[in-house]
């Protein structure tokens, strides 16, 4: 437990350098809306991107593994070398009451999301999700579509898709 909360306070710094107004970090094309409802749909199976290492080294990817299991509380469900993606079950998640029985300590990607997913370049929230993307970039985009003769119901329908309202 130790090491997680010196590991946990360390990228807490590290994060909220990054943040911080007039940082160097570019700034992100989209920007999050709305607010989380609390429906769990986040922690039914979550999923880590692996990097090459990971995929190519076995011991660092036990390494990596073991720390999910015995740090994260995650089990690994499955590793889809396709997308490079580690899928697991959370064990702090209650599927009963869809909370998670380890929210004060829970990992980073847990307390971050859907706002780790702002650096993609298309993301994606799951269903029913209270959160919504807008493209902070869409603007000319937008301009030109209001000058097209789109009926008004397929306009709104593709600036919807386009996330551009």
């Amino acid at each position: 437990m130790a090491l997680k909360t010196l590991v946990r306070w360390v990228w807490t710094v590290e994060y909220g350098l990054r943040r911080l107004p007039g940082s160097l970090a570019r700034a992100h094309r989209w920007e999050l809306t709305g607010a989380c409802r609390g429906c769990g749909s986040c922690c039914e199976r979550p999923s880590i991107l692996g990097n090459k290492l990971t995929w190519q080294v076995p011991a660092i990817r036990a390494l990596f593994l073991a720390w999910q299991e015995r740090v994260n509380g995650f089990e690994l469900i499955e590793a889809e070398r396709e997308t490079g993606a580690f899928v697991f079950r959370c064990t702090h998640f209650d599927w009963t009451t869809r909370t998670c029985d380890a929210y004060s300590s829970r990992p980073f990607m847990c307390r971050d999301y859907p706002r780790v997913l702002l650096e993609g370049a298309w993301p994606e929230l799951f269903e029913g999700c209270g959160h919504g993307l807008r493209d902070t970039q869409g603007a000319g985009l937008a301009a030109a579509l209001e000058q097209t003769d789109l009926p008004p119901d397929e306009l709104a329908e593709l600036k919807r898709k386009l996330r551009l309202e």
